[in-house]
């Protein structure tokens, strides 16, 4: 067994802003700028969803659809 594709396939995928629709259809990448943009008040920002480096803005796939599976309780 390759230790690199066991390494990949446990480590996070972090997915530009930008480039989001490429991997998922939804949701879009304005309604992605939008949770951001009001992430203390839909609690985004407790997951650690958003990763910055430099001026580019990463998600955390895993940690959005763990977000996303969090607001079933209809806040």
């Amino acid at each position: 067994m390759n230790n690199n594709n066991k390494l990949e396939s446990n480590s996070p995928r972090y997915i530009p802003v930008t480039q989001w629709n490429n991997y998922h259809g939804w949701p879009t990448t304005a309604a992605i700028r939008n949770y951001i943009f009001n992430r203390k008040k839909n609690g985004l920002d407790q997951f650690s969803v958003i990763k910055k480096v430099g001026k580019r803005v990463l998600i955390d796939e895993a940690a959005f659809f763990a977000w996303v599976d969090g607001q079933q309780g209809g806040k």
